[in-house]
C-alpha cells in the first residue's frame, strides 16, 4: 500500500493506493473522505464592466475556464438562460440564470480560470 498527495485543479487529496493482485489487474484507489484545503490563489480583480453586486448568485457548478459571457450588465434574462459559458475538459458548460430578473454584476472575463462554486456573476 502506498500512500500520494495529489492536487487537481487547486483541491489537494490524500490517495492510497493498494497492490492489484499478480493476475495484472490494476490498483484499486481509494478516495478521501474530503479535499485538504489547498493554498488560494490571490483573487483577480474585477473586470472594469462589472456593475453593483446584485442579491442573487449566479456561481460555476464545475471548474473550468471561462469561454464565453453571454450576458450583459443591465440585461433582462429570464430562468435558465445562458450567463456565462465554461469550457472544461474540452465541453461547452452553459451556467444559467436561476430566475428571472436582470444581470447586475460579470464578476469574470473570459480566459479567466474558475474553481466550482466559483462566483461569475449576479442579478436582481
Amino acid at each position: 500500500m502506498k500512500n500520494y498527495t495529489i492536487t487537481v485543479n487547486g483541491n489537494v487529496y490524500d490517495v492510497v493506493v493498494e497492490e492489484g493482485a499478480s493476475t495484472g489487474a490494476p490498483a484499486a484507489v481509494k478516495a478521501p473522505a474530503a479535499p485538504k484545503a489547498a493554498p488560494k490563489a490571490p483573487a483577480a480583480a474585477a473586470p472594469a464592466a462589472t456593475g453593483a453586486a446584485g442579491g442573487v448568485k449566479i456561481e460555476a457548478g464545475a471548474a473550468g475556464k471561462v469561454f464565453k459571457i453571454e450576458g450583459k450588465v443591465g440585461q433582462a434574462v429570464k430562468k435558465g438562460d445562458a450567463v456565462v459559458i465554461l469550457e472544461a475538459m474540452k465541453m461547452e458548460i452553459p451556467v444559467v440564470a436561476p430566475q428571472d430578473g436582470t444581470i447586475a454584476s460579470i464578476n469574470v472575463g473570459v480566459g479567466d480560470p474558475v474553481e466550482a462554486g466559483a462566483l461569475l456573476a449576479t442579478m436582481n
